[in-house]
C-alpha cells in the first residue's frame, strides 16, 4: 500500500549508491545473496532470542535488497537477478515467521503458521498475476523498474518490514502482530483476487 508512494524518498539516493557500486564492480547478484545470508542470520537471531540483533538485520537485508536493483539498473538487468531476487525475497519473509515459531513453539507456532498461510496466499495472487501479465505484455513501474508485474495490494514490501521490525522489537506480542496482520494479508489477497478476474476479463 506504501511502496508506491515511497519509491520516490528512497530511490533515487539509492540508485546514486548502486551506481557507484557498480562502478565499483560490485555485482547485483552478490548483494543478492548478501542479502540472503542476513535474512538467515536474522531468523538465527530470532529463535536464539536476539531480536535486536534480528531487527538491525532485518534492515540491513532490505537495505541489500534495494541496492541489487541499483546496481543491476546501472550495469545490467538480467533474468537470473531477477529471479533470484524475487525466490530470495520470498526465503525471507518466510524465515522470519518460522524463526519466531521455533524459538517459541508453544506461543508462537500457531500464529506463525497463519501468517506463512497468508503469505502463501498472496504471494500466489501477486506471482499468478505477474505470469498473466507477462503473456498479455502488461507492465508497469508504479513499484519502480521490475523484472516482473508487481501487483499492489494492501500488504506490500513496506507493510511487512514494519510488521517484521515490530515483532522483533517487541517480541511478546508477536503472537498477536502475526494474527493482526494474517488477517490484512488475506484481505490483501482477496482484494487482489477480485482485481485480477476484472483485468483478466476476456
Amino acid at each position: 500500500m506504501f511502496d508506491t508512494r515511497l519509491r520516490p524518498l528512497i530511490d533515487p539516493p539509492l540508485n546514486v549508491l548502486g551506481t557507484r557500486l557498480a562502478r565499483a564492480g560490485v555485482s547485483a547478484d552478490a548483494l543478492t545473496v548478501t542479502g540472503l545470508a542476513t535474512a538467515l542470520l536474522a531468523a538465527l537471531a530470532i529463535h536464539f532470542g536476539l531480536t535486536f540483533t534480528a531487527a538491525g538485520l532485518v534492515i540491513a537485508n532490505r537495505l541489500l535488497d534495494g541496492l541489487d536493483g541499483a546496481v543491476a539498473r546501472a550495469s545490467r538487468k538480467t533474468d537470473r537477478g531477477g529471479f533470484l531476487d524475487i525466490v530470495f525475497d520470498f526465503a525471507f519473509y518466510g524465515a522470519v515467521p518460522f524463526a519466531f515459531a521455533t524459538g517459541d513453539p508453544q506461543a508462537n507456532a500457531l500464529p506463525a503458521a497463519a501468517l506463512l498461510l497468508s503469505f502463501y496466499l498472496n504471494g500466489a495472487t501477486f506471482l499468478g498475476f505477474a505470469i498473466m501479465a507477462e503473456k498479455r505484455g502488461l507492465s508497469t513501474d508504479a513499484q519502480g523498474k521490475k523484472s516482473l508485474y508487481y501487483l499492489g495490494g494492501l500488504a506490500e514490501g513496506a507493510e511487512t518490514i514494519a510488521v517484521f521490525l515490530a515483532m522483533c522489537l517487541l517480541p511478546d506480542l508477536f503472537a498477536a502482530i502475526a494474527w493482526a496482520f494474517a488477517a490484512i494479508c488475506l484481505v490483501s489477497a482477496s482484494a487482489r483476487v477480485a482485481l485480477v478476474l476484472q483485468l483478466l476479463r476476456d
